[in-house]
């Protein structure tokens, strides 16, 4: 073979070989890669909603041509609700996948287990589906951000609301026992203040308990007229289920966390249910106020076109979509710039951003010393369909 044709077949091998090392690479350019994990099974699969609408309005966006031109890659895994495997699937996305940054993961527990990890690598942990307060700590865990209201905020309301409209409430809280628990409770016993001997009984549960109905009654036993039920979806279905079983009748608080009519509150029983009170901060789609409101007849669309199969009265397919839409402006904001760094800056500088199926007076707030984008609730009662809300927005911005 002459020297000339050696050289042409060695060109033309470069060539190709640079086509296809340039191929995956160039793709890459054309996609914005964010991975996710949830429990798509175990026993807070109700939370798993909350990625199944994510995914579905991102299809949405990527329908309508991307951000900037650029399709969103979203990879969500199933976790089960299990920390080791929470972080078995983050390190497969990050080292794997090569996701650019993790997006509205689930769970307390499970996101605290790959917390370190993720802050050590520089990826963003971002809008975290949880609100521990330990999301909102920027020094210790600057790539961290929340979502939700903050745990111990929310823990204090409802305790300033228990003192103000029962002030000689005898009360009864459930946590579960792992941080979210702790937090929801630091924050309801602050709000208590000098009257934290109206707090009569206190009790825990495994998120791997089969039931609480022992805790159930234990708490009726104390004479308790307030039960706040701080517990998961399925924990806090059985609570209200068990209290009108043993016909104890307490006015009960939800937490935010728990507070859907389709995944808690019909599986407890409606007629267990009328009178609960929680803190919303999304429109309820089951509330007659929204018939007529635009951002909710553009929500029903979306829903009807991308999650067909899906329950149209669940709040967290209203989650779901609005930190989705909140993910959406930040990428916006990014410009042409999708470096991990600059998709941090743009999730910390979010100067009341106003999402459609936010209440009213409620705007997502970040700055680089406070992190946590939810910082108001307004308080809500459950007629028998739906929540209904009362008084003033309440809570910091």
């Amino acid at each position: 073979m002459s020297t000339q044709r050696k050289f042409l077949i060695g060109s033309l091998l470069g060539v190709a070989l640079a086509s296809i090392a340039n191929g995956p690479a160039e793709a890459a350019e054309n996609t914005i890669k964010l991975g996710n994990t949830a429990p798509y099974s175990g026993p807070a699969s109700a939370y798993g909603t909350v990625a199944k609408a994510e995914a579905a309005y991102f299809q949405m966006i990527n329908d309508q041509g991307g951000i900037n031109g650029r399709k969103i890659d979203f990879q969500s895994l199933d976790d089960a609700y299990s920390p080791p495997k929470t972080v078995e699937q983050t390190r497969r996305l990050v080292e794997q996948d090569e996701v650019l940054a993790l997006f509205s993961s689930v769970g307390t527990a499970p996101n605290i287990a790959v917390q370190k990890y993720l802050n050590i690598k520089h990826v963003p942990q971002l809008f975290v589906s949880s609100g521990a307060t330990r999301w909102n700590d920027p020094k210790q865990f600057p790539w961290t951000v929340g979502f939700n209201p903050t745990y111990e905020l929310e823990g204090r309301l409802y305790a300033q609301f228990v003192l103000k409209t029962k002030p000689n409430a005898k009360i009864a809280v459930i946590t579960p026992n792992e941080d979210a628990g702790k937090d929801y409770l630091k924050g309801f016993k602050a709000g208590l203040g000098e009257h934290i001997d109206q707090l009569v009984s206190e009790t825990t549960y495994l998120t791997s308990d089969p039931t609480i109905d022992s805790q159930m009654v234990t708490m009726r036993e104390s004479g308790a007229d307030v039960f706040f039920a701080e517990a998961t979806p399925k924990f806090a279905a059985q609570a209200l289920r068990k209290a009108g079983s043993m016909g104890w009748k307490p006015l009960i608080i939800l937490p935010s966390v728990s507070n859907s009519v389709s995944a808690v509150l019909e599986p407890a029983g409606l007629e267990n249910s009328a009178g609960v009170v929680t803190g919303l901060y999304l429109k309820d789609p089951n509330d007659a106020r929204w018939a007529n409101d635009p951002a909710l007849k553009d929500w029903q669309a979306w829903m009807t076109k991308y999650q067909p199969n899906a329950n149209p009265g669940d709040l967290f397919n209203v989650q779901g979509y609005t930190v989705a839409q909140l993910m959406v402006e930040v990428l916006k904001n990014c410009k042409d710039d999708l470096g991990r760094e600059n998709i941090l800056k743009q999730a910390t500088n979010l100067n009341g951003l106003e999402l459609p199926m936010l209440l009213p007076g409620i705007k997502a707030y970040t700055e680089p010393g406070n992190v946590t984008p939810i910082r108001q609730i307004q308080m809500a009662r459950f007629d028998g369909k739906s929540w209904a809300l009362f008084g003033d927005v309440l809570g910091e911005k």
